[in-house]
């Protein structure tokens, strides 16, 4: 086998601001398993909060290369991988998927689970801002076709910021994410003032278990943790706390990874929302694969760029649609 990589830049359309953050780029590596000629790909994208930047990214790939080399069957290769940061390894898995799923021409959801694929809106994220240009955003995506927004909040201008929303989009529905930006109190106050509200995601800093028992016996919404629910033994210890888990393929691992822990939230009664960083179509398309399991979809990374590299999943409507070609079915633009 062999492993191939490349490197390019990601611009947003506007910068994106959260609680902790603002963003305007990030770069992406395009990840490339082949086979017999056969090539599956994966994208692994930048992210300062996970500790990944491209030096990084490159290093451990040229680390890996003789693993993939001395591999001769794709469906030994994850197996046979080092520890790797999350963000790295789910590109590669994705990669052994797409290649596999190629293989066999067969697109990546029938070999996850998803026989049969339907078509699924997608929440679509505006960023914290002041309420006119909060309300105008609602407007004009409520108009492209999104029936989900969801809104990042942890400004003094949140209350305002919803309401105006709210006005603006009455017949959608809003998830506030907070990026763990709030304290168990302040998120009650918040909410008790808000009316709609379909879900609140990550209110308070990961790690903060009990402060999370305390805010969901007082909350109206259901809780969906995200930091807090990277692994399948997170989940576990999620049980009775939230309502919902957020998985991101970049944060768990891969599909491999993202599979267990749908499993495990089953098992646990809780609900699953697919999410996603900010990437091409290429970095989003698997877990598009994936929707069949989730309860909520907020797959918009690729819809944030000012320019996609990749096509194959739609989203610009609101709605994601796969081609049903053989593995992700994305293809350069």
């Amino acid at each position: 086998m062999k492993l191939h990589w490349d490197v390019y830049g990601l611009d947003l359309r506007s910068p994106l601001r959260i609680s902790r953050s603002v963003m305007a780029r990030r770069d992406a590596v395009r990840v490339v398993v082949e086979c017999d000629g056969v090539r599956g790909h994966g994208e692994v994208v930048t992210s300062q909060f996970y500790g990944l930047d491209v030096e990084r990214i490159t290093a451990l790939l040229r680390e890996l290369t003789p693993v993939v080399v001395d591999c001769e069957d794709p469906g030994k290769l994850l197996g046979a991988l080092p520890d790797l940061p999350p963000g790295v390894l789910a590109a590669l898995d994705t990669a052994v998927h797409d290649l596999v799923a190629r293989r066999l021409g067969e697109p990546v959801h029938r070999l996850v689970g998803v026989p049969q694929w339907t078509d699924v809106p997608t929440a679509f994220t505006i960023g914290i801002g002041d309420p006119a240009t909060s309300a105008a955003q609602a407007a004009e995506l409520t108009a492209r076709g999104f029936r989900v927004l969801k809104v990042k909040v942890g400004s003094e201008h949140d209350i305002p910021a919803v309401d105006a929303i709210r006005a603006a989009a009455p017949d959608a529905r809003l998830v506030l994410d907070p990026n763990g930006g709030w304290t168990a109190e302040h998120a009650v106050r918040v909410v008790e003032r808000l009316t709609g509200i379909d879900a609140l995601e990550q209110p308070l800093p990961p790690g903060r278990l009990d402060d999370l028992a305390w805010l969901r016996e007082r909350c109206a919404v259901p809780l969906i943790a995200d930091e807090d629910a990277a692994t399948a033994a997170d989940v576990r210890a999620l049980a009775g706390l939230v309502d919902g888990v957020n998985i991101k393929l970049a944060k768990c691992g891969g599909i491999t990874a993202a599979r267990e822990i749908i499993a495990t939230a089953r098992t646990a009664g809780l609900d699953v929302m697919l999410g996603c960083l900010v990437a091409s179509s290429l970095g989003i398309a698997p877990a598009v694969h994936l929707t069949g399991h989730a309860r909520w979809v907020d797959l918009d990374g690729h819809l944030l760029l000012a320019h996609d590299p990749w096509a194959g999943i739609g989203g610009e409507d609101g709605t994601l649609r796969l081609s049903g070609s053989p593995g992700l079915g994305v293809v350069p633009r």
